[in-house]
């Protein structure tokens, strides 16, 4: 039997090639709460939780076994008739609650977490090359985000804010690997856009400002500060970071530091030595 379960954007279960994912939107939401969960149990008390908030109704534990046996069919319609039995070895009942009992490695959410992961330490171990390739590799298993078309409650939405917090910091992290590299050139598509959805974060401007000014566009990263300064003095009364202002003062300066693969984590401690 071949799973395969995507939750790094549209909900996507599937066994044996068979969408097992219902239509309905309680029984979509049971079935991503279980699939986050793969292997584990997930109790009655914390799936009517999540699948009711406060506002549970009282029939809401024979209303989420009815869910359970809706996803049990599913998952009957997937296998051939003669494995049948295996339903209950699947989506399994516990006294507490359920299992969804799949391959782990079949869960897309399992395989960025342990492709991230091995790139965060090959960057600390200095390996940039590998450290870059595992990063996109794991990056490259987002469709969108998380769970996008189902409608979750507090666990989930919980769970969906800290994957997405997880992926902006391996993200900035691959591009800080391909900035090592000498890949300016290559990012500076990606900088442009990832500037105008997060106007707010100062890592992606101090990596464009960096990627225009190796590119030979010292006058185009200059602008990159000065529209970041306007933003953040205008919408949140604050200055830029002691980070983003030495980077700023090594443009104007024409200073070949800035051409060093090192200078970003070295203007990191010389900020924070200016702030404090």
């Amino acid at each position: 039997m071949r799973a395969e379960i995507n939750v790094l954007g549209a909900l996507e279960v599937s066994i044996d090639g068979t969408s097992v994912v219902p239509n309905a939107s309680k029984p979509r939401h049971l079935l991503a709460v279980l699939a986050m969960n793969v292997g584990k149990l997930v109790t009655s008390s914390s799936l009517k939780e999540e699948l009711w908030g406060n506002h549970a109704p009282r029939s809401a534990t024979s209303t989420l076994q009815t869910h359970v046996l809706s996803l049990r069919n599913h998952i009957r319609e997937a296998l051939p008739s003669s494995e049948d039995d295996l339903v209950r070895d699947i989506l399994v009942t516990r006294n507490a609650g359920y299992v969804l009992r799949l391959d782990p490695d079949s869960v897309d959410v399992i395989r960025y977490t342990r492709l991230a992961a091995a790139g965060r330490a090959a960057s600390g171990a200095g390996d940039h090359e590998r450290a870059g390739q595992l990063l996109t590799e794991a990056l490259a298993l987002w469709r969108g985000p998380v769970l996008d078309d189902v409608s979750v409650g507090p666990q989930l939405e919980i769970e969906s804010m800290r994957l997405a917090e997880c992926r902006l910091a391996d993200l900035t992290l691959r591009i800080d690997m391909d900035l090592y590299l000498g890949r300016h050139h290559q990012v500076l598509g990606d900088l442009a856009a990832l500037c105008a959805q997060h106007p707010y974060m100062e890592n992606f401007r101090a990596q464009f400002m960096l990627a225009l000014y190796r590119s030979g566009r010292p006058g185009q990263a200059l602008e990159v500060y000065h529209e970041m300064w306007a933003t953040i003095r205008d919408h949140l009364g604050v200055d830029p970071s002691p980070r983003l202002r030495e980077l700023h003062r090594a443009i104007l300066a024409g200073d070949a530091m800035v051409d060093d693969p090192r200078f970003m984590v070295n203007a990191w401690q010389r900020g924070n030595a200016i702030a404090s």
